[in-house]
């Protein structure tokens, strides 16, 4: 597999990576509104195929009454055709080590609970505390499992609500 990078999500990649399916992140009933992705690390086949992709963004969250910069972790897919292979874990972690050279301390995810397992084996925390994010009309409640890793040695995460200043990602 090769290890793309590029800007935002064009409609033809997501049409590629989307397939004909109907809901591939199923966020059926998930009635928040997220922010498009500014960096995508796509994983592309020996035949050129797009087959696994995963977005980043800059964000600001405030925990603790500290206000800090955190980068976004979001869009996770892999085409349904290659599922079963451990692309999510390899577009994961080339992310991640995208997201190193980006400058904040840690990174952040939201996910379904079933997929908080393979975000456990790469590192990441579950928030306990309640976490708020933006929207067009104020703040909400997050309803799906927050997540958090250090993206250095040295960083240590607070106790505390969570809140995104930003739509979520």
């Amino acid at each position: 597999m090769e290890v793309v990078e590029f800007g935002p999500m064009t409609s033809e990649l997501r049409a590629e990576l989307e397939g004909d399916e109907d809901d591939p992140f199923e966020a059926r009933g998930i009635t928040l509104r997220y922010r498009p992705k500014e960096r995508h690390v796509v994983l592309r086949d020996a035949d050129g195929r797009h087959v696994a992709s995963a977005g980043l963004v800059l964000a600001d969250a405030e925990l603790a009454g500290r206000r800090f910069p955190v980068v976004g972790l979001g869009g996770v897919l892999v085409r349904a055709s290659h599922r079963g292979r451990g692309l999510a874990r390899e577009v994961v972690s080339a992310a991640l080590a995208v997201a190193e050279t980006l400058g904040p301390e840690f990174v952040v995810l939201f996910c379904h609970d079933d997929r908080a397992g393979l975000y456990r084996k790469l590192g990441f925390v579950t928030v306990d505390a309640e976490v708020s994010v933006r929207q067009p009309d104020g703040y909400a409640r997050m309803p799906q499992v927050t997540m958090w890793r250090a993206l250095r040695a040295s960083a240590r995460w607070p106790d505390g609500p969570l809140t995104l200043q930003t739509l979520p990602f």
